[in-house]
């Protein structure tokens, strides 16, 4: 059965997996710690070679200090690496593409993406930091993958 990684880079981040199915893993979302060096222990609980995977394609913004801008893409630039040492092909994708596709715009306000996963997982327990990531692994199963 494949499983689809969703990332939501950053150190407020995380990953969450569903499987083709469209059930959600019942482990506990891979949080970031702002490294990305915790993904690497994480994806070795799964057999990667029926893997997708979805990374949030983001950059850094004039709001980031230098230090919060070099420490993101290096974060960014460290779970591309842990992707491509594990042989995951994975997609890039713009967070207006996947909230326009998953229908919650968020213009900003991260309640919207929470309020659609606990919509969609009402048995799962949705915070902000692992609503984006279970969001962005449905839309590599239903839209990035098909």
């Amino acid at each position: 059965m494949a499983i689809y990684f969703g990332i939501d880079p950053g150190k407020s981040g995380s990953v969450s997996a569903i499987w083709d199915d469209g059930t959600p893993w019942d482990g506990s979302p891979c949080k970031l710690d702002g490294t990305g060096k915790d993904i690497a222990d994480w994806f070795h609980q799964f057999d990667l070679h029926r893997a997708r995977a979805a990374l949030e394609h983001v950059h850094s913004s004039p709001q980031m200090g230098v230090k919060s801008a070099f420490t993101f893409g290096q974060s960014f630039g460290h779970v591309l690496g842990i992707l491509d040492a594990n042989e995951v092909p994975y997609l890039l994708v713009r967070p207006q593409k996947w909230q326009q596709q998953m229908g919650c715009m968020t213009k900003g306000d991260k309640n919207v993406t929470k309020a659609e996963a606990q919509r969609r997982w009402p048995f799962l327990k949705i915070t902000h930091a692992n609503a984006d990531s279970l969001l962005i692994a449905e839309w590599a199963r239903t839209h990035g993958w098909r």
